[in-house]
């Protein structure tokens, strides 16, 4: 299990960077079409967790609202919604607040002092862990592993996503950017507590995407070590987990990138079809002859196949078909249905191959069910 769960931060602010403006009522920063988005996303994710502040401000549902991404949700055997996560150091809360109310598991984190009275208040209605004090990120993550959240959702407040981004404990940042200004000192904006990179400002973000909602503009980034390469593999490894499941194929997701940094096009096995690969899916979404692929990179979470039964085409054929010149993977292909030496071949045939072996465990658990000697 890995140490901790892929962490999303998604968070709205006006053009000038605030999250809200000083007024008691909730100012509205998002539009209908970026409200769906998030549903999205929280479809695809194990738990959202929100600060005590945002519990008592907004009373969140925190649940999936489009009835088919819960039916897709519950055919998968997962629960509708996800596990719903708030952290507070005084155990202040409503035990009426809708955190509360049936339809998902409530997880509650206490600093050790407010243990006794969150028990008291909400035994009954969460499942309550004291997690130190004072109160950190690093703790609540190892928890939620244990608990198999491996996808966390993390909506706010401004300290908690604060928090995440200056300790780097985030793999993803949804920035979805409001047409106007608020320009209020007194109101609530992304002020960190300690530097985001302390390598300095020469390792900035990964854009992954930006994309127009209705008048709202989404910026997709990508967070953590090892630069693009890492980020862009560690999505591909994310995407593995949209993959129908199956009990005889793997589960694989894979991007692939310009030479400027374009995300031209991802892909995960079994998304159109019963027998579809990651990176056929992926290449079969920009068609036949696109000059970009000459010079693009690959991303795959499983090292493309070499052999398969399914097709007469294998993943490196289309590689190599398409021109691709460069091939980043996770995990190296067990022995189960092929002898996985898609890398050798790509190699012979005069691909740049490289391999991130410290994200193998996570694309490995995604496939778990297919090795029952492990």
């Amino acid at each position: 299990m890995p140490s901790r769960p892929y962490v999303l931060l998604s968070c709205a602010t006006s053009a000038d960077g605030y999250l809200d403006d000083a007024r008691p009522e909730r100012l509205i920063l998002s539009g209908p079409a970026d409200l769906d988005r998030v549903d999205e996303v929280r479809s695809g994710c194990d738990a959202i967790l929100v600060g005590a502040g945002t519990v008592r401000r907004d009373n969140p549902r925190l649940l999936i609202r489009d009835p088919r991404r819960r039916a897709r949700r519950a055919a998968r055997g997962l629960p509708e919604h996800p596990a719903r996560v708030t952290v507070t150091a005084t155990a202040d809360l409503d035990p009426a607040a809708r955190f509360f109310a049936p339809g998902a598991e409530r997880l509650l984190y206490c600093a050790t002092p407010a243990v006794p009275r969150a028990c008291a208040r909400f035994g009954d209605r969460a499942v309550i862990i004291d997690a130190g004090d004072p109160l950190t990120p690093d703790l609540i993550l190892n928890d939620l592993a244990e608990r198999a959240v491996a996808r966390l959702l993390v909506e706010g407040g401004a300290h908690v996503l604060a928090e995440f981004l200056a300790r780097e404990l985030s793999d993803e940042l949804h920035l979805a950017v409001a047409p106007f200004f608020v320009a209020d000192p007194a109101a609530p904006r992304l002020n960190l507590p300690g530097p985001v990179n302390p390598n300095g400002p020469g390792t900035p973000m990964t854009l992954a995407e930006v994309r127009r909602l209705d008048d709202v503009v989404l910026h997709r980034y990508l967070l953590g070590p090892g630069g693009p390469d890492h980020r862009f593999l560690s999505w591909a490894v994310e995407l593995s987990r949209l993959s129908p499941p199956s009990p005889s194929a793997f589960s694989v997701g894979a991007v692939i990138v310009a030479e400027d940094g374009q995300v031209l096009a991802t892909g995960y096995s079994r998304e159109h079809e019963e027998h579809d690969h990651a990176e056929e899916v992926a290449l079969r979404k920009l068609g036949s002859g696109d000059p970009r692929l000459r010079r693009a990179t690959i991303y795959s979470s499983l090292v493309p196949c070499g052999a398969r039964a399914s097709r007469p085409v294998t993943c490196v054929r289309h590689i190599l078909e398409a021109g691709i010149p460069r091939v980043v993977y996770a995990w190296r292909e067990p022995p189960i249905f092929t002898a996985g030496d898609g890398a050798d071949q790509l190699r012979t045939a005069g691909v740049e191959v490289l391999e991130f072996p410290d994200l193998a465990s996570r694309a490995r658990a995604v496939n778990a069910h297919l090795e029952p000697s492990r």
